[in-house]
């Protein structure tokens, strides 16, 4: 076949010049389709020798088309080109062969058009939730609002026309509706897969048991909702089995992992949340599933893997509902070659709706940092070879009793072994040494000090790395080929992957100082018994470019919603941080108020006679201003705090005192997150001491939660290693970094904790700012004005807990 009937003249001229160019040597590359269906656009992806080429085609498109020539003018597919155009055909990508002079092509497979797509109508599925509508009729109590109602165009609108949304819905604008239906809609209508992604499990589950059955009942077509979270969730019976294995007689009928495994033969989903009792973090380390332990296809208990229904189950869905740190791996693993047609970690999808988006930076950041700790190293060491009552275990041992595998070649495993934890250990003290008091400590010149604490010691410990992974190699080289099939085999290779990962951190971070797109740094910590140990930690800079190569520029339509997206009315900082500023792809922030009558219902309090955080007389006042509020509440009050010494110090003050008044005090840390949660919602009159996590994921509506005491603005410890890098990155680019980052990140920390108190439309409360700077620095007047409209009280501590007391109506 003629060329000019494939590709358009330009990229005909384009391949020609690339062959050229490649000493006519094969060339791989992508072909984009013109709406005629003509080759348009050439990428050149590879070159190779003139027998084979380097043909990855996981970045390719559905309908574009893969092209590679044959020097030799002989146009036939060989065996490879078939294999290849088979496995790209199944993404529905075609394959086409031409001659060094791109005058003749042979199509091998045609690429499969993309489908005209069916617009859904935004103001039919804002109708479901007016005054009688389909869903509204359903909800008892439900009242229709107008914020809802355009949000739910504004979202219809974007999956139509294919471009980014960044939604700001304020509390009670009910966005879960507002997304779902437009989901669902899209994924009836086009037969598009759309994934909805939650910054928690938490909202995972809300989804699931409360909003997707609601809105799924309005469809006439039954669609498939599948929720999705990281494997670490689910059972593992392979490694169960071997946990139960090890344990011998000592695993009685009582014993947990017996527990568990009498659970796995009933549980449909293996998930760990399904259990009736919360197994502890030691024992479900040792039976979660976990990807670089799992076996796949030698996997002996392959059919009744938990995880692999799983996958099966996510194939089948028109809607996943996964979270964000379990997208970015599925992300990373398309970025990495797997492609934006084919399954990943999770099936492909061509919309994401993000829940909770002012946590995209945070969670990303999460995901791509990488650690290595003694405890880590000790778990890869224990995974190959660990004694217990004198039986021994671990890949190393499975490898030994493979047939034909010449006696001895483990022997000098242990020797290996040995170096290797007592190098990680001599690593974890140096750098202990070199932190010493402090939380962390930031790598930004090679100094004589680093060099002995952290780069030699960590040398040691990657040459100790690779010397037992070379053992693994030898071993593995030794296999006889009729036991390549061996299970053993297979956790071998993944113990070698696990290794080289490790070494590789260990190398990374000898080339620190010319890395300026990580943050390298070490993180102190304490075990539960307060035995201290360091986190070598690796973290990016800047996720902006991440996100617009993997997210932005890659998928048809993105839904970002929020209940706190802007600063001051203004979107820029979220937009610069997530890297939305400087994408190329379409798109819009809009903001949806709160339907709620805050300016009836909601107190903004602040103290004018609180002294500045950093005095020495501080934490005594603060003591003594969250008792007198609480006693003016009468309890039903959510403390927050900026750190957990300021938490401990309250508490040691406040508990007491609340006990000898009859109120109960809850902290953060006492007990695990849902029950602390649970018992401060069903005691009415109670209080609850938190940090962190607790200044956003808290519902507590009604009489439960009628005072929020912000005890100290919610900035970010200049000193934080990350937060600095952050800082001075902004410096560089000619921006002022407390303006540019400190101030806008706290502002949006602020308005998440100012969000925990109005849930519900006639809930009524006060907000109470313990941190003089609301109203002394110039800046205070952001945070206020990011706030929605609210009656005010600025006053001395005694004149703002009489004025609490009367606005709640307790006299």
């Amino acid at each position: 076949m003629l060329a000019s009937d494939r590709f358009t003249v330009e990229a005909a001229a384009e391949l020609r010049t690339a062959i050229a160019d490649a000493g006519y040597n094969e060339v791989f590359a992508a072909g984009k389709l013109d709406d005629t269906g003509l080759v348009a656009e050439i990428i050149v992806g590879a070159r190779g020798s003139v027998s084979s080429v380097p043909a990855i085609a996981g970045f390719l498109d559905r309908g574009d088309v893969l092209i590679h020539n044959h020097p030799s003018g002989l146009l036939e597919p060989s065996d490879a080109d078939l294999a290849i155009a088979s496995r790209a055909g199944e993404n529905g990508v075609g394959s086409y062969i031409v001659d060094d002079a791109v005058s003749m092509v042979y199509v091998v497979a045609e690429p499969v058009r993309a489908r005209a797509l069916i617009a859904i109508d935004p103001d039919e599925l804002a109708g479901v939730l007016e005054a009688g509508g389909k869903l509204a009729s359903r909800l008892r109590g439900y009242e229709p609002r107008l914020s809802q109602l355009d949000l739910v165009r504004h979202i219809a609108t974007a999956m139509n026309d294919g471009y980014v949304l960044a939604a700001e819905a304020g509390t009670g604008v009910g966005k879960s509706f507002a997304y779902l239906i437009p989901a669902f809609a899209w994924a009836a209508r086009n037969k598009e897969r759309v994934l909805v992604s939650t910054a928690t499990i938490n909202l995972q589950r809300q989804l699931m048991d409360k909003d997707i059955p609601a809105v799924a009942s309005i469809f006439k077509k039954k669609l498939k909702a599948v929720l999705v979270k990281g494997r670490g969730n689910y059972l593992c019976k392979t490694r169960l089995y071997d946990a139960l294995d090890e344990e011998g007689l000592f695993a009685g009928d009582d014993h947990p992992l017996r527990i568990l495994a009498a659970w796995a033969e009933s549980s449909a989903t293996g998930d760990r949340a399904d259990l009736s009792f919360w197994p502890d973090e030691s024992l479900w380390s040792r039976v979660r599933s976990e990807s670089d332990d799992c076996l796949n296809a030698r996997c002996p208990n392959r059919e009744s893997c938990f995880v692999l229904k799983l996958k099966r189950e996510a194939a089948d869905a028109d809607i996943i509902v996964a979270n964000h740190h379990i997208l970015f791996s599925d992300l990373a693993s398309r970025a990495a070659g797997s492609g934006y047609e084919s399954t990943a970690v999770l099936p492909p999808y061509t919309s994401i709706i993000f829940d909770e988006a002012h946590a995209i930076e945070s969670s990303a950041t999460s995901f791509f940092s990488e650690e290595l700790t003694r405890f880590s190293v000790f778990r890869q060491s224990a995974k190959l070879y660990r004694e217990k009552r004198g039986r021994r275990f671990g890949v190393i041992v499975k490898l030994q009793n493979i047939k034909g595998l010449p006696p001895g070649v483990l022997k000098r495993f242990p020797d290996a072994a040995d170096a290797l934890l007592a190098a990680i250990a001599a690593a974890d003290e140096a750098a202990l040494g070199l932190v010493g008091s402090a939380a962390n400590y930031r790598l930004v010149v090679r100094s004589v000090d680093v060099e002995h604490a952290v780069l030699k010691p960590l040398g040691d410990v990657e040459r100790c790395l690779l010397s037992v992974a070379e053992l693994l190699k030898d071993a593995l080289a030794a296999v006889p080929d009729a036991e390549e099939g061996d299970q053993s085999v297979r956790e071998a290779q993944l113990a070698l992957v696990r290794l080289s990962e490790s070494a590789s951190v260990c190398a990374r971070f000898r080339g620190f100082d010319e890395d300026t797109e990580r943050v390298y740094w070490l993180d102190r910590r304490t075990t539960s018994q307060g035995d201290a140990f360091v986190r070598f930690c690796i973290t990016p800079v800047d996720i902006a470019d991440m996100m617009n190569e993997a997210v932005f520029d890659r998928f048809r339509s993105i839904i970002c919603t929020s209940a706190t997206l802007s600063v001051g009315g203004s979107f820029e900082f979220w937009k610069r941080r997530v890297g939305l500023s400087n994408a190329e792809s379409r798109h819009e922030c809009v903001a949806f108020p709160s339907p709620f009558p805050f300016e009836r219902n909601a107190l903004l309090g602040a103290a004018t006679d609180a002294p500045s955080p950093d005095s020495a007389g501080w934490q005594a006042w603060i003591n003594d201003a969250v008792y007198d509020l609480i006693v003016a509440s009468g309890g039903r009050a959510l403390v927050l705090f900026t750190s957990y010494t300021a938490l401990r110090a309250a508490w040691d003050s406040v508990k007491p005192r609340l006990d000898s008044l009859g109120i109960s005090a809850f902290r953060q840390g006492d007990d695990e997150r849902s029950r602390l949660l649970d018992a401060f919602k069903v005691d009415v009159a109670s209080v609850l001491f938190a940090t962190d996590s607790f200044w956003e994921g808290v519902d507590a509506p009604g009489e439960t939660l009628e005072l929020v005491i912000i005890t100290k603005l919610p900035f970010r410890v200049p000193t934080d290693p990350v937060q600095k890098a952050r800082a001075e990155a902004v410096e560089r680019r000619g921006g002022n970094s407390f303006m540019d980052l400190s101030l806008p990140e706290a502002v949006i920390r602020f308005k998440q904790g100012f969000g925990r108190l109005i849930r519900h439309s006639d809930d009524r409360g006060a907000v109470v700012v313990l941190d003089v700077r609301l109203l002394a620095k110039r800046y205070g007047a952001v945070f206020i004005r990011s706030l929605p409209r609210v009656q005010t009280s600025f006053k001395p501590i005694a004149e703002l807990a009489s004025d609490l007391r009367a606005f709640l109506g307790r006299g």
